[in-house]
């Protein structure tokens, strides 16, 4: 006697997608309060009180926290919520190395390709980079900058060179936002800024890799010196 197989039932304990919604939303808006500095390094909070801003409960809330724990930004402390991690300029360093050979990478391939949406995007945030210098509003500036800097690594044409990218390009930003009060006037950035158009604009993957390059590791290393400072 042929005997056939139960029908296969798979119970849920929830909406997976509407989880994963809070989850991804909770997750955004820790990280930009990190990034931005709204919850700076050292500070410690209770899941709960971050699920009661966010109008959520605390299940996505800790998912979110347990990624931001991956990434480097912060610690789950058991029963006590999350305390926002200190920059360590060692691992800082060696994330600007995986920096400047992804984003030098990025911009050879772009000098290669006709992606004038992404050289508008740059051009565009370099000019706000002079606007907010102007008037002395260095987490304005800060913003700008990480900009230029997402624009060019999201036009590559390269969608998982800009993966593995995301998650240092967010410590660059992080380090940038925390160091921009504190740092000389960064009149050079816009000037490097242009150098790397420039030579997207021609076509000319060499140079824009090497520009690209060299202002990384110039504006990396004055950001050391002062977190080391």
């Amino acid at each position: 006697m042929e005997v056939k197989p139960s029908p296969l039932r798979v119970t849920a304990t929830a909406p997976a997608p509407q989880r994963e919604k809070l989850a991804d939303a909770a997750y955004a808006a820790l990280k930009a309060s990190i990034l931005e500095g709204l919850l700076p390094p050292g500070v410690e909070t209770a899941e709960q009180a971050i699920a009661d801003q966010l109008g959520m409960s605390r299940t996505p809330v800790h998912e979110a926290a347990l990624r931001l724990q991956h990434e480097g930004m912060l610690l789950v402390l058991p029963r006590k919520g999350v305390r926002v991690l200190p920059l360590d300029p060692e691992d800082l360093r060696q994330t600007y190395e995986v920096l400047i050979a992804l984003e030098g990478a990025a911009a050879a391939l772009l000098a290669g390709q006709a992606q004038p949406s992404a050289l508008a995007a740059m051009e565009r945030a370099t000019a706000e980079m002079g606007v907010a210098l102007t008037a002395g509003d260095r987490a304005a500036w800060a913003a700008a900058d990480d900009r230029f800097h997402r624009a060019l690594v999201e036009g590559c044409g390269n969608p998982k060179l800009a993966r593995l990218a995301a998650t240092a390009t967010d410590q660059a930003q992080r380090a940038r936002a925390l160091t921009a009060a504190r740092r000389p006037e960064p009149v050079l950035s816009a000037e490097e800024h242009g150098a790397i158009l420039a030579a997207l604009r021609a076509g000319d993957a060499e140079a824009a890799r090497a520009a690209t390059a060299a202002h990384r590791a110039r504006a990396s290393a004055e950001i050391l010196a002062v977190l080391k400072g």
